[in-house]
């Protein structure tokens, strides 16, 4: 399995500016222990560090010139983080360092690990009730534009049209055979995003951490949005169908029986997030992040096998379903 990763630099690789100022909004004293962090796509830092007086923090930095993109994730990160009520469960900003070539958060050090993977069954259920919790957290009024996922998610769900505009070579005889199925159940996604719930967008195991009493925080907010109440569920289920072990399709109809969805829409949904990852998975790597494209390939994989699933299923029981 290939597991999302960049290519990390440190705590020492930073400009004495940034690591000065990165200080400066700790109070602590000098940082005398950073602890590099896996997981996650950016190049820039991920560090877990200690002031000399005790003080700590979690420190993410990068520069345009590591990735071209990600100074602008941070930021949104800053912006959204900064505004999440306590009720929401994220680490607490604590400053942001922007040079307009640098960009540093500073955010609350979560005492936690990531969750196993193949997913156990118990940190599954509490990953469930907390995103189920979140799903209900009000928007706070600095977080009003907040883009509607439909808004952040248009250009993801024009990955089956482009796929079908441009196949390439190796494309899945399966796909290839029900693009045009594929292509409308994107636009039936498209339709279902609406809603009001504050929305991360990016749930996967790296982007959470449990503590030793199963508290569960959910790290890396730029993707934030508002939409329905069981999006960023269908999101965590791709990645427990990715490593194995569970009935993904048992928690789906659960998860549509929890929030009063139609489960076809959240099929829909996921057949666009297929698309999404198929369609990216054969782009160039972006700087610093050799590892996303193999990574979108097997949620790709993953997602094709659940959709054959699904097609079998309800062609079995009569009911069509299209794919």
């Amino acid at each position: 399995m290939v597991l999302a990763s960049g290519v990390r630099i440190g705590w020492a690789d930073l400009p004495e500016r940034v690591r000065s100022a990165v200080e400066g909004i700790i109070g602590g004293g000098a940082v005398v222990e950073a602890r590099s962090q896996p997981g996650g796509f950016s190049p820039g830092t991920a560090d877990r560090v200690r002031t000399c007086t005790g003080r700590r923090a979690f420190v993410k930095a990068v520069s345009r010139e590591l990735n071209e993109q990600s100074p602008e994730l941070h930021r949104r990160e800053a912006h959204v983080t900064a505004a999440l009520p306590a009720t929401v469960p994220a680490p607490r900003l604590l400053g942001c360092y922007d040079d307009a070539i640098w960009v540093a958060l500073v955010l609350q050090d979560v005492d936690g690990h990531h969750p196993a993977t193949s997913w156990r069954p118990q940190e599954l259920t509490r990953v469930l009730a907390a995103l189920a919790d979140l799903a209900r957290a009000a928007i706070p009024d600095p977080l009003a534009d907040l883009p509607t996922a439909a808004q952040s998610l248009a250009d993801d769900f024009g990955g089956w049209r482009r796929v079908a505009t441009d196949p390439p070579p190796d494309l899945d005889p399966w796909v290839a055979r029900h693009l045009d199925e594929l292509c409308a159940l994107a636009d039936r996604a498209m339709a279902a995003l609406a809603g009001d719930s504050l929305v991360h967008t990016d749930i996967r195991a790296d982007n959470l951490l449990l503590d030793s009493h199963g508290t569960v925080t959910v790290v890396d907010w730029p993707w934030t949005c508002r939409g329905p109440a069981w999006l960023d569920r269908l999101l965590l289920l791709i990645n427990v169908r990715l490593f194995g072990g569970h009935d993904t399709q048992a928690l789906l109809n659960q998860c549509a029986a929890d929030t009063d969805a139609e489960s076809a829409d959240l099929i829909a949904t996921l057949a666009a997030f297929g698309g999404y990852f198929a369609d990216r998975a054969r782009r160039p790597s972006p700087a610093g992040l050799p590892t996303v494209r193999a990574f979108q390939q097997a949620q790709a994989d993953v997602v094709r096998s659940w959709l054959q699933e699904v097609g079998r299923v309800r062609s079995a029981a009569k009911r069509g379903f299209g794919i």
